[in-house]
């Protein structure tokens, strides 16, 4: 059945997500739920394949124009997928997706899974988060993170049963690892994995008390991660060979290459600045006496304070810079600016002395001291009266 939640919503993305962050989004989900990683669990699947139906028409250019105007009918009325069929994908997309979970090298996320690199197992990339505010992206940090993973056996070794005991030879498949199914008469042979034994040849009669038989137990880790001045939402710092050992029908006692953990960074809303690349954007209220006769104005940054310049006859929107002010480049630790935007704010109360005054201010007010855009608004005006 397809599924009938937002794409968006199902890959946690926003509908201005570009390419990249669909499909790590998408790497994203499709490590935690796949059915390797959760055998027997019906929700992780269901999930796997909602967000496998989700990238199949984000990733698309042409799906995903026909579904951020039309939804999910426009889909069907166009004739896109009702559901995630991999039978409509070609076979350079079906490929990709896969080498995306179990490796395959290449990409920010390359080598994923229970993948090989060069004939020596590879274990699953892990995933975890953290949260900085700007001013440690300003400055970057240490941040301390703690995460789960499948770590070998202590007890077994990662042989999964039980000390002192052996396995025994799988019957179903006679120790091959693989058995033949047949169909129309004998025509045809497909060769398929050993449901019996998962293509391992042996089967543990006496399991381990403390894996139950899987090889493999949870484990907590804690770690210090580095994170760069100048990093940005999103963003990953990668930290080598703290993911997850191969798995075991690939290498029971773990050894191999343990794959890496990625550390996304997700930046806090700032009370004041907006982030805008390397600068930083603020909203800067004057008065319209300040916006007239000019000011000069402390304003606030990420470090100390700073000064800036209001010019007499400054206008609403008019844009203020304080340079090198803002964030470090990542790659150059070249800051940007800190960007102001004059916002005049008009008092709602006056007192009588201001009212006074600026009804005298008014009265020496002419065509002459009027302001262009005033002045040329009503010369238009009186034009379509034909004044």
């Amino acid at each position: 059945m397809p599924t009938t939640r937002d794409y968006y919503e199902v890959l946690g993305i926003d509908k201005s997500a570009d390419a990249e962050e669909i499909k790590r989004a998408y790497r994203r989900m499709a490590m935690k739920y796949h059915p390797d990683r959760n055998p027997g669990d019906e929700e992780a699947e269901a999930k796997f394949k909602e967000a496998a139906e989700a990238y199949e028409v984000l990733s698309d250019d042409q799906k995903k124009q026909v579904y951020d105007q039309y939804g999910h009918e426009g889909l069907r009325g166009r004739g896109g997928p009702a559901g995630h069929d991999f039978s409509r994908m070609n076979v350079e997309d079906i490929f990709s997706m896969f080498n995306d979970i179990f490796g395959g090298g290449g990409g920010g996320f390359g080598g994923q899974g229970r993948g090989r690199r060069g004939g020596v197992p590879r274990g699953y990339d892990l995933e975890t988060e953290v949260s900085l505010t700007l001013k440690e992206v300003l400055t970057g940090c240490d941040r301390d993170v703690e995460f789960t993973r499948l770590d070998v056996c202590g007890t077994c070794s990662g042989s999964g049963g039980k000390p002192g005991s052996d396995p025994i030879t799988c019957t179903t498949c006679g120790g091959q690892g693989v058995v033949i199914q047949t169909g129309l008469g004998g025509m045809f042979r497909m060769q398929t994995t050993c449901p019996a034994c998962q293509g391992k040849r042996q089967i543990i009669k006496e399991k381990c008390v403390d894996c139950k038989g899987k090889g493999r137990v949870p484990k907590e880790r804690k770690l210090t991660v580095k994170i760069p001045a100048g990093i940005r939402e999103g963003q990953a710092v990668r930290v080598q060979r703290e993911g997850e050992p191969p798995a075991p029908e690939m290498s029971p006692d773990g050894s191999g290459i343990y794959g890496d953990l990625h550390v996304v960074v997700r930046v806090k809303e700032h009370d004041l600045f907006r982030r805008d690349g390397d600068h930083l954007v603020v909203e800067l209220p004057i008065t319209f006496t300040q916006a007239a006769l000019g000011a000069h104005l402390e304003v606030p940054t990420l470090d100390e304070p700073a000064s800036v310049i209001i010019p007499k006859g400054s206008q609403h929107g008019d844009v203020f810079r304080i340079q090198s002010a803002g964030l470090p480049n990542l790659r150059s630790q070249r800051r940007g600016d800190i960007i102001l935007v004059a916002s005049i704010e008009v008092p709602k109360k006056l007192n009588e002395k201001q009212e006074k005054l600026l009804r005298d201010f008014a009265e020496t007010e002419d065509e002459h001291s009027i302001l262009p855009e005033t002045h040329g608004f009503w010369k238009k005006i009186r034009s379509m009266l034909g004044a």
